[in-house]
């Protein structure tokens, strides 16, 4: 006969408990885990971008006669994401080169000349692949995102995260005004 049946509650509630501790951290884990492989898709898929505008930039320099502004403007923007070191840094650097490229599609299409020759028309397909890439890795690391942080924040799984540190993160979030297409003057 069992003479102190608390004793042995005590340890079923303390390997319960250890247990939900061990699994709750290592399900964290994989999902934080998961959440930096498709940050690290997103950054694969913006550094395809910024490998192929020196040569946008150079197809249109060599078939328009182009208002250097703009051409100034996603080459900076390009040279501002490949020294981004942050995360946050790297999304604004990233709003910045979509303004410029978007400037710059606008006003390429005053330039019928430019828009048919082979090497532009290739350019603007491999981009186009690029943007819809880009579009779906930015779906996908917010879905993993939104995951994340719903695990982390229900009862009573937030106590545990909360014990071992584990914080939100933080969706990608288009800027403000970007569903404003850029306008360009010549002028006219």
């Amino acid at each position: 006969m069992i003479k102190k049946p608390w004793l042995i509650a005590l340890l079923v509630l303390l390997v319960v408990l250890v247990g939900w501790a061990w699994t709750g951290f290592n399900g964290f884990v994989g999902q934080q885990e998961n959440v930096r492989n498709k940050w690290a898709q997103v950054e694969t898929a913006y550094q395809r971008r910024v490998d192929l505008v020196p040569n946008l930039v150079s197809t249109v320099k060599g078939a328009a006669d182009f208002e250097q502004s703009t051409l100034t403007a996603v080459t900076e923007a390009r040279t501002r994401w490949l020294s981004a070191g942050t995360r946050t840094e790297q999304l604004a650097a990233t709003q910045n080169m979509e303004s410029a490229l978007a400037r710059l599609l606008v006003t390429v299409e005053a330039y019928p000349e430019l828009k048919a020759t082979e090497a532009y028309r290739d350019l603007m397909t491999q981009l186009e692949g690029t943007e819809n890439r880009i579009a779906v890795a930015r779906k996908d690391y917010n879905d993993a995102v939104q995951l994340y942080n719903v695990a982390i924040r229900r009862f009573p799984a937030t106590v545990l995260a909360r014990l071992f540190g584990f914080a939100q993160e933080k969706p990608f979030e288009s800027a403000a005004g970007a569903e404003v297409a850029p306008t360009v003057d010549f002028g006219q």
